[in-house]
């Protein structure tokens, strides 16, 4: 099996990377990825950690593949094996539950395209990012040619896709790649912890919030302020937003239990100041 994933009994989709010689992406590998995001859809799952086996995160595509096809048969099979990885970034990027990418080692081509789409992308310090793509004669794939722009701004991304230079743990972080950059022995734990806490946390919310994100590079501030004011009213009467302010007044954590879940408090009345 080239990918596995398990939810666990909080809804924390654990999803590993798991070929082996650098988890590069072959045409099963796309569609055990794809099968995984949809496991993860039919899961309603609050949270998704994404890691790789091994002593790299991703590669990028089996050049090794694609080197015994050529013509209309490596076209085709590239297609098909883009679709697939296509369609599990979708389905990532439309679940409410946020995505939190470790990565160690090397990253490269359609693996720094997954990296890329996380919404906290956790580095250890032995990290190295390269594009790749144009290095052999081949364009990007796996969304970098939108993601790498809108987090290190299109000079920066332009450099990284057409010289293919290494950028290490600390560079990509000073570039916005990557959210933090932690020791390879402390990795897979700061990236559980971070991925527990948010499955604790109030799905919906983080849902909306990474859609209004999402969309925010390509609105006009004044639509996007309507936008912004119509999901701060949805989140308010929800039963995520009820119990997080109840929670905060009585001092007390709040309890989310997804959202429509019958384990969120709906309270008949918005809670009373105190005293």
């Amino acid at each position: 099996m080239r990918v596995t994933a398990e939810v666990d009994g909080d809804r924390l989709a654990r999803v590993e990377l798991c070929r082996g010689s650098g988890n590069a992406i072959d045409l099963q590998m796309a569609r055990s990825l794809l099968d995984a995001a949809r496991e993860c859809e039919r899961a309603g799952v609050r949270a998704v950690l994404l890691t790789g086996r091994g002593r790299s995160f991703c590669v990028g595509g089996d050049l090794k593949e694609f080197a015994r096809l050529s013509g209309a048969r490596l076209a085709e099979h590239l297609t098909a094996v883009t679709d697939a990885l296509h369609g599990a970034l979708r389905v990532f990027a439309g679940l409410d539950a946020p995505l939190v990418v470790a990565a160690q080692g090397a990253v490269a081509g359609a693996g720094l395209g997954l990296l890329a789409a996380a919404d906290v992308a956790l580095a250890a310090t032995d990290v190295t990012c390269t594009a790749a793509y144009t290095a052999i004669g081949y364009t990007p794939d796996a969304g970098v040619s939108w993601s790498l722009p809108r987090l290190v701004g299109p000079r920066q991304a332009l450099d990284l896709l057409l010289t293919n230079r290494r950028v290490g743990a600390a560079e990509a972080l000073r570039m916005g790649l990557v959210s933090r950059v932690v020791e390879p022995e402390r990795l897979d734990e700061e990236a559980l912890r971070t991925a527990e806490a948010l499955a604790r946390g109030a799905t919906a919310a983080y849902g909306a919030t990474r859609r209004l994100v999402g969309q925010s590079l390509s609105a006009r501030l004044e639509d996007h302020l309507d936008v912004e004011a119509r999901r701060l009213a949805d989140a308010a009467v929800s039963g995520e937003g009820r119990e997080g302010v109840a929670a905060f007044l009585a001092g007390r954590r709040p309890v989310f239990a997804g959202p429509g879940s019958a384990g969120v408090p709906e309270l008949d009345a918005a809670p009373s100041e105190p005293g």
